[in-house]
């Protein structure tokens, strides 16, 4: 079983079926259904935001819980690889740089995201869409 980290671009655009990734994040969701699938806490945040202002948050979880996703916890080896991320690429925000120093950190076969610019900054990286 690989181990596959997910971006919140991924989940935002599984629970929005008006969102223009909809489509391809439950192809790739699909595709990895199974892999151990991962998110680190601070994307996990970014997840719930629209829901928690629609009062949707219960059901947010919900998807996230029937996926099965461990969400995993910042820790100082992670922020430090992020930091090192966000340091040689100046355009990259921290929170990605979260979610990519998470699947170098826990040897992720595929960090999947929806994020374009992403392409290139680590082999694991998976740009869907």
């Amino acid at each position: 079983m690989a181990l596959t980290v997910v971006d919140a671009s991924i989940l935002i655009a599984l629970l929005d079926s008006d969102d223009g990734l909809h489509a391809a994040a439950t192809a790739a969701l699909l595709a990895h259904a199974g892999d151990e699938l991962t998110i680190p806490a601070s994307a996990y945040s970014e997840v719930l935001v629209r829901p928690a202002r629609a009062g949707r948050l219960e059901e947010a979880k919900a998807v996230v819980g029937a996926l099965l996703m461990e969400v995993v916890p910042l820790s100082p080896p992670i922020a430090e690889a992020a930091a090192m991320m966000r340091a040689r690429h100046q355009s990259l925000r921290l929170p990605d740089a979260l979610v990519i120093a998470t699947g170098i950190s826990l040897k992720a076969g595929s960090i999947l995201t929806g994020d374009i610019r992403w392409r290139g900054l680590a082999p694991s990286v998976d740009v869907v869409g």
